[in-house]
């Protein structure tokens, strides 16, 4: 039987690892139910003004919600991305 060199196995499992998170994500939001985003006073407030306004009520806030999530986002990466970059470089010191 063949074996596959190293770095060939660990870009093997770093696809197969892609696919799963991404299978994964795509799951999540096939199957996902509507995102309800109000508080007591949102509600009591999108009661009063009726279904449509209360539906971009909703909209505004999960929209609202997603910038905090996607810079907290981007500040881990780099960071993890930075710390491989240091422990690569410690890896290869020693």
């Amino acid at each position: 039987m063949f074996r596959l060199a190293q770095p060939a196995l660990t870009l093997c499992n770093k696809m197969r690892n892609i696919f799963y998170i991404s299978v994964l994500i795509f799951a999540a939001l096939l199957f996902s139910a509507t995102l309800q985003a109000q508080c007591a006073v949102c509600t009591k407030t999108a009661l009063q003004l009726g279904e449509k306004p209360a539906a971009a009520l909703n909209s505004a806030i999960i929209y609202l919600m997603s910038a905090p999530f996607a810079i907290m986002g981007i500040i881990g990466y780099r960071w993890w991305k930075n710390n491989k970059k240091f422990e690569d470089e410690e890896t290869r010191s020693s």
